[in-house]
């Protein structure tokens, strides 16, 4: 269980901050004509990079509970809880420090996140609703392989279309439609990877390959669809999209094989306030985006100073709330 821990906390950890790094750099990304090309495809890159933040979050929530142990009452509770306050953070910032108005926040609240980042308590709840239904079963890594070609790239709706002639043959028809169930697929897999013994020779070289050629790939896709489109398109951006998942597939296994002792220090204390850090974070970033207290003239020390403030600010908000909070129903 230690080392379970260990890779877990670490992998958490790392996907939060690149929750904050995609949030950071999304404004360049998504304003290419004004911004430099050196400047785009740096921002590009941390972007296409981060991209498996919230399948890996997917993944982890699959591994603790599509097993011998499922979602209890008090999951439910938290995750409701989480969802309420946060929303109610959001609304509160979006009443005093924005001219969004809280009106429409409130009209479509079950429809649509107060705030843009706060989707996510939305889609885990259909995760945990089924966890007491399933129990993933040991699986052979050829079985994963197989899966991931033709359920996450072949028949994958997200799948650039391809076509030979008249003839369109990717992505293949399997009648698989909507985001929540490549959710739950995440979450199978995080699940069977983490039961299944990935520790053999060359393995760790070949997941870090995969997932460098993957965060390759999304940004060069991203680039190549932005030039044909003549504006910014998340074709390659999705989180359900194929590059997208054999880079969370391959992230997931380096962490649980070079990473799975302890967690480390920094990335311990980062696990440990994850929930408020996702929570704050976004709201720090819209604040210094909207307030002109971002430098995007000089993006080479805005993207860090952005960065670094919404951290550091959901990050002691996050020590403060545990304080208050001693049965971390939110925190």
């Amino acid at each position: 269980m230690k080392d379970k821990i260990g890779w877990i906390d670490n992998l958490r950890a790392v996907a939060c901050l690149m929750v904050i790094m995609i949030h950071t750099t999304t404004w360049y990304v998504t304003h290419a004509p004004v911004v430099g090309e050196r400047t785009w495809d740096l921002s590009n890159l941390l972007n296409s990079a981060s991209r498996v933040c919230v399948p890996i979050f997917f993944m982890l929530s699959g591994y603790l509970f599509f097993g011998e142990r499922s979602a209890q009452g008090r999951h439910f509770l938290r995750i409701a809880l989480c969802l309420a306050f946060y929303s109610a953070v959001a609304l509160a910032y979006i009443t005093w420090l924005t001219p969004i108005s809280e009106g429409l926040s409130l009209k479509y609240v079950f429809q649509k996140p107060v705030f843009y980042h706060l989707w996510f308590f939305f889609a885990i709840i259909g995760i945990y609703l089924l966890s007491p239904l399933i129990q993933v079963k040991p699986v052979t890594a050829g079985y994963l392989a197989m899966v991931t070609l033709v359920l996450a790239v072949l028949a994958n709706p997200n799948t650039v279309d391809q076509s030979v002639g008249r003839v369109h043959w990717l992505p293949l028809n399997l009648y698989i439609s909507g985001d929540s169930f490549y959710y739950v697929l995440y979450a199978l897999f995080g699940r069977a990877i983490g039961m299944m013994d990935t520790h053999r020779r060359g393995v760790n070289w070949l997941a870090g390959l995969v997932f460098i050629a993957s965060v390759a790939g999304i940004a060069m896709g991203t680039k190549k669809q932005m030039a044909i489109n003549g504006a910014f398109a998340d074709t390659w951006y999705l989180y359900c999209g194929p590059v997208v998942f054999i880079a969370a597939v391959s992230l997931l296994i380096l962490f649980k094989n070079g990473l799975n002792q302890r967690p480390l220090p920094i990335l311990a204390a980062i696990s440990r306030y994850s929930l408020p850090i996702y929570g704050f974070h976004a709201l720090f970033i819209h604040f210094m985006r909207t307030h002109g207290l971002d430098n995007t003239r000089h993006p080479l020390l805005d993207i860090p100073l952005v960065f670094t403030v919404a951290l550091m600010g959901s990050l002691l908000l996050g020590v403060f709330l545990h304080r208050i909070d001693k049965r971390r129903l939110v925190s």
